[in-house]
């Protein structure tokens, strides 16, 4: 059995919370930068409140 410790992780840029990978991001985990589709939709409001 897979123990979930053991996981890649990643920190979403908008929130800051870790993520861990999920089966549906098998194929492309590379490429994935939001732990969320509400923080994909959000990562323009925040880039404007960042200096």
């Amino acid at each position: 059995m897979h123990k979930k410790p053991h996981l890649p992780e990643k920190t979403c840029p908008v929130c800051q919370r870790p993520f861990s990978w999920r089966k549906k991001w098998a194929k492309d985990w590379e490429s994935v930068r939001y732990c969320s589709e509400r923080c994909r939709r959000n990562q323009s409001r925040n880039k404007s409140t960042v200096p």
